[in-house]
C-alpha cells in the first residue's frame, strides 16, 4: 500500500448526503475524515428547520446510516410521517454524528476553502494521479491548516450560494446595496419571524418549492392578520412545474403543495405576476421597496412592498476546486455526465436514470461531486438520489467495481408531463419512463403512451390521475 493509499478519504459537508457517504466509507473499512463548515452537522438543513419536507422519514434515511444507528439502539421515527428539517437533524443527523464511529471522524467548524493535488497546479499532467489531495481548512478561530487525503467526496451542497434577484443570473440594479433588506432563504413566517411579515406586504420571487412554502405560509398568516398581503412574481409563463402533477404525483405531499398553490391563485387569494423578469430594486420616499421588471409589454413597476423573499434557487460554489481538473456541464454546472440526464429545459417528470461513481467523477481521479451539488443548478434533487450516489462512490473507492456499477435508483414521479414543456425542447431523453411525450399526448412519456394504446394502465405517471 502506497503512502497516498494510507491517507483518509475526505468528505466535505456534514449534511444528510455527506454523513451517508462517511457511513458507507466506514462500512467499507476505509479511513475517513468529514469536514463541516457549520457549528453542527446539518447546518444548512437547520437553516430551514421549520419547513416540513414532502418525503417521509423512510425516504430521508440512508440504509447504511440506519444500520450504524440501529447498532447503537436507535429507532426510526414513524416511517410514514413527514419530518421538518429540524426534526431530521434532532432525530437522525445529530444522533448519527454522535455514534462513536462518526464522532471520531467528524470535524465541525472546519471549512474547506481550497483543494489541489499536492505540489501541483491544474496545468501539470505528469504524475498527477499519484499525488494526494491537499486541502486548505479554516477553523472558526480564523486559523488555517493543510491536510491531505487519498480521495475527496464533495457533498458541500448549494444552500449557501443563493441565486440573485436579478432574472439574468446577475444581481438586479440596486440589489447589492439593498442585500441586507432582502431574504435569500425560507423565512419562518409562522414562527420566530412572524412579526416581520404580519400586517405587511411581501413579494416572493421564484417558482420552486421554496417559493411555494413561503407563499402558503404567508397566505395562512394573512388569514389571521389584517393588512398582510402577498404578491408572487415569476419569470416564466407556464407554472406547471411548481403547480406539479397533483394527484398523479407519487409523493402526495409534493402534489398537495402545488395543488394548494394553484387553488390560492385561482381563488384570488394570492396575487400573481407572470412573465416578470426582475431588473431593479429601489427604495421609495416611505422606505418601502420598489421592484421593476421586464415583461413582454415592456417595463413594469410593482406596487411598493415591505419585504422581498428571494426564492430563485441556488448554484454550486466551485471556487474551492479552482486548481483541480473538473468536467462540468457548461450551463447547469453539474457533473458533465449528469447534465443531459437532468437538464430542466428538457426534463419535467422529476426522475433521473440510475447513476453512480462514473457519472460523478472528474478528470482528477479520486475526486467526486455528490448530492445536490452534483446537480448544479438543476432543481430536482432528492435525498434518495444522493444516498445511491455515495453508496456507489464508496464501493468504487474500496475497489468493488461490481457493486459500484450496480446502481439502482427508483424515484417517485411528479406526475408532470414532458408535453407541458415548449415543443422546442422536447428531445429524446430517459428523464421520464424512457422518453418525452409527443406534444399532443396526454401521457408522461412515450412508454406511457404506448402502454395506454395497448390497453394497459401506462408506466405509472398517470395511474393516480
Amino acid at each position: 500500500m502506497s503512502n497516498v493509499e494510507k491517507l483518509p478519504v475526505a468528505v466535505i459537508g456534514g449534511g444528510p448526503v455527506g454523513l451517508a457517504a462517511a457511513a458507507h466509507l466506514l462500512a467499507r473499512g476505509l479511513s475517513v475524515r468529514l469536514y463541516e463548515a457549520g457549528a453542527t452537522v446539518g447546518a444548512s438543513l437547520r437553516d430551514w428547520g421549520h419547513v416540513r419536507v414532502f418525503t417521509t422519514w423512510e425516504q430521508n434515511i440512508d440504509a447504511e446510516a440506519r444500520r450504524l444507528l440501529e447498532s447503537h439502539g436507535w429507532r426510526m421515527p414513524q416511517k410514514d410521517a413527514f419530518p421538518t428539517g429540524e426534526e431530521l437533524y434532532r432525530h437522525y443527523l445529530e444522533p448519527l454524528a454522535a455514534t462513536p464511529e462518526m464522532a471520531a471522524i467528524v470535524r465541525t467548524g472546519a471549512r474547506v476553502t481550497a483543494i489541489s493535488r499536492k505540489g501541483l497546479d491544474k496545468v501539470v499532467s505528469a504524475g498527477r494521479e499519484t499525488r494526494s489531495f491537499e486541502l486548505r481548512v479554516e477553523s472558526d478561530d480564523g486559523s488555517s491548516r493543510r491536510e491531505w487525503a487519498r480521495a475527496v467526496v464533495d457533498a458541500s451542497g448549494t444552500w449557501t450560494q443563493q441565486n440573485p434577484l436579478g432574472a439574468g443570473g446577475l444581481p438586479a440594479d440596486g440589489e447589492s446595496a439593498l442585500r441586507e433588506r432582502l431574504v435569500y432563504r425560507m423565512p419562518d413566517v409562522l414562527g420566530r419571524e412572524r412579526a416581520d411579515y404580519a400586517g405587511r406586504r411581501t413579494l416572493v420571487v421564484g417558482a420552486g418549492y421554496s417559493a411555494a412554502n413561503a407563499l402558503l405560509d404567508l397566505v395562512q398568516l394573512a388569514t389571521s392578520n389584517p393588512g398582510t398581503n402577498v404578491i408572487w412574481a415569476v419569470r416564466g409563463i407556464n407554472l406547471s412545474r411548481v403547480y406539479g402533477g397533483g394527484a398523479a404525483d407519487q409523493l402526495p405531499a409534493r402534489g398537495e403543495l402545488g395543488w394548494h398553490l394553484r387553488e390560492l391563485v385561482e381563488n384570488g387569494r394570492l396575487e400573481l405576476v407572470k412573465g416578470f423578469a426582475v431588473s431593479a430594486v429601489t427604495v421609495d420616499a416611505t422606505d418601502r421597496l420598489i421592484v421593476t421588471g421586464d415583461t413582454e409589454q415592456g417595463p413594469l413597476q410593482l406596487e411598493p412592498v415591505d419585504r422581498i423573499v428571494v426564492a430563485t434557487g441556488q448554484r454550486p460554489d466551485h471556487s474551492l476546486t479552482g486548481e483541480l481538473r473538473l468536467e462540468l456541464d457548461p450551463w447547469l454546472e453539474s457533473t458533465r455526465a449528469l447534465g443531459p440526464l437532468i437538464d430542466p429545459n428538457i426534463h419535467s417528470c422529476g426522475s433521473v436514470p440510475p447513476h453512480g461513481h462514473r457519472e460523478l467523477s472528474h478528470p482528477d481521479q479520486g475526486f467526486y461531486t455528490v448530492g445536490v451539488k452534483s446537480y448544479g443548478r438543476a432543481p430536482t434533487f432528492l435525498l434518495l438520489t444522493g444516498y445511491e450516489q455515495v453508496r456507489s462512490v464508496a464501493a468504487a473507492l474500496a475497489g468493488d467495481l461490481a457493486a459500484a456499477d450496480d446502481v439502482r435508483l427508483v424515484l417517485p414521479e411528479t406526475g408532470i408531463c414532458s408535453a407541458q414543456l415548449p415543443s422546442a425542447v422536447l428531445e429524446v431523453s430517459a428523464g421520464c419512463c424512457g422518453g418525452p411525450a409527443p406534444v399532443s399526448a396526454d401521457a408522461c412519456c412515450i412508454a406511457d403512451l404506448e402502454a395506454q394504446d395497448a390497453g394497459q394502465s401506462g408506466c405509472g405517471c398517470k395511474a393516480a390521475a
